[in-house]
């Protein structure tokens, strides 16, 4: 069964940070996009590998089993998380930019001049920096561009992608805006010409349920400490394709996926955590398997993040002198993030004024830095963005909302 509407306003009593006040009023957590809270289990889990089997991997005696075991749980829990047929095509990193870097350098290797990588210029840098790099080793980078809206131009990324295109990247949802691409157009273009798609799904991985199968990706990327767990970036790479590539490694990492572009030693405690969030978001609903159970909560976690958010929106944008950026809720295919701007007030001093009272949004370019240029608003001291998720209530937003209305009042 799925779990009930009120199944995750009641989840409120898992997240400790949640008690937190400032001057007697409870924190309201906007910045999920930037991070969201960790609820007990996760902490828990975390403290645990510390007190009973911190140890490295690979040894021949009983803690460092254990952290082998962790490892191995971890890797097959965010398999069924992505919905990928095997935890060989998990691997582990830092966090989704050094994995991309990592990624970027082997897939260097494999380019000849004139090839071209096509990236966008709604992303995030950290899907946008490690391929701008593939430039020095005389890749064509192209961008598709950015409509006002908020949306990608479907036509210029039709242009872009041509018989040389040897690599896609593009995000599942920006993070700054919202916006959720057109993923299946995307693969079928790609597809087309034989080129990798990569797809970040950062800000995905929150508020939707994932497939890696279904989006029939090469490449997908995400960050735990997105969903509720500990900071850890994960890659999902199609089955044979990291054994095609020449990664950065030492001679002593096992050369096979998915253990080959790992550099180092692992975060073992953060990857416990990592493993305690998906179970404990798949523990708000009932399925014979964890994929069955994990679907129903992140399809009812998106069905009721996308009514808030589209709340949110919709009476934002009545007030006067504030400006809503990016697509509107016309479409189910809308991230529950929401960015706007205050005529006559510098988004830093909107976040600021709202921390005082204990809502908590973030202001700036959120590293969709392009994004924001394009659209005129870099310059201007970028947004203020706020985030739904699983924690937030109505009435949270109807103080984010009275305390937006205020500034605007002057």
């Amino acid at each position: 069964m799925p779990p009930t509407t009120e199944a995750f306003p009641a989840c409120r009593t898992a997240f400790p940070a949640l008690l937190r006040t400032l001057n007697g009023k409870p924190l309201a957590y906007f910045d999920g996009p930037g991070g969201t809270q960790v609820p007990q289990p996760v902490i828990d889990a975390v403290s645990d590998y510390y007190r009973f089997c911190n140890a490295n991997s690979h040894g021949q005696f009983v803690t460092s089993q254990d952290s082998d075991q962790i490892l191995q749980e971890t890797r097959e829990t965010l398999a069924t998380f992505l919905g990928a047929p095997s935890w060989r095509e998990i691997s582990l990193g830092a966090n989704m930019t050094s994995l991309a870097f990592s990624l970027s350098r082997a897939l260097a290797r494999e380019l000849k001049p004139g090839d071209e990588v096509v990236i966008t210029q709604l992303d995030h840098e950290a899907n946008r920096g490690p391929w701008l790099t593939l430039a020095e080793r005389g890749a064509v980078v192209k961008e598709v561009a950015l409509r006002p809206d908020g949306t990608l131009d479907p036509e210029d990324l039709a242009r872009q992608i041509t018989p040389r295109t040897r690599l896609v990247a593009i995000g599942y949802s920006s993070n700054a805006l919202g916006t959720v691409n057109d993923l299946a157009l995307t693969r079928k273009l790609s597809k087309a010409v034989g080129a990798w798609l990569l797809i970040d799904a950062v800000h995905a991985a929150p508020h939707f349920p994932l497939d890696v199968v279904a989006l029939d990706a090469d490449f997908l990327l995400c960050s735990a400490y997105k969903f509720y767990g500990p900071h850890v970036g994960i890659l999902y790479a199609r089955p044979g394709l990291l054994e095609q590539l020449h990664t950065d490694r030492l001679r002593t990492q096992e050369s096979e996926a998915p253990f080959r572009i790992e550099t180092g030693t692992q975060n073992h405690a953060a990857l416990a955590g990592v493993r305690a969030a998906v179970h404990f978001l798949a523990g708000f609903s009932e399925g014979a398997t964890l994929r069955e159970r994990l679907v129903r909560t992140m399809t009812a976690l998106a069905e009721r993040e996308h009514t808030l958010a589209k709340s949110y929106h919709d009476r934002v944008r009545a007030i006067p002198g504030v400006t809503v950026w990016g697509p509107n809720f016309s479409t189910r295919q809308r991230a529950p993030t929401v960015s706007i701007t205050v005529q006559g007030v510098h988004p830093e001093e909107v976040a600021r004024r709202l921390g005082e009272q204990g809502v908590l949004v973030w202001d700036g370019h959120f590293y969709a830095v392009r994004a924001l240029e394009v659209l005129g608003l870099e310059a201007k001291g970028g947004v203020v963005r706020a985030g739904i998720s699983m924690y937030t209530t109505e009435a949270e937003v109807q103080r984010l909302l009275d305390g937006i209305a205020a500034l605007a009042q002057g």
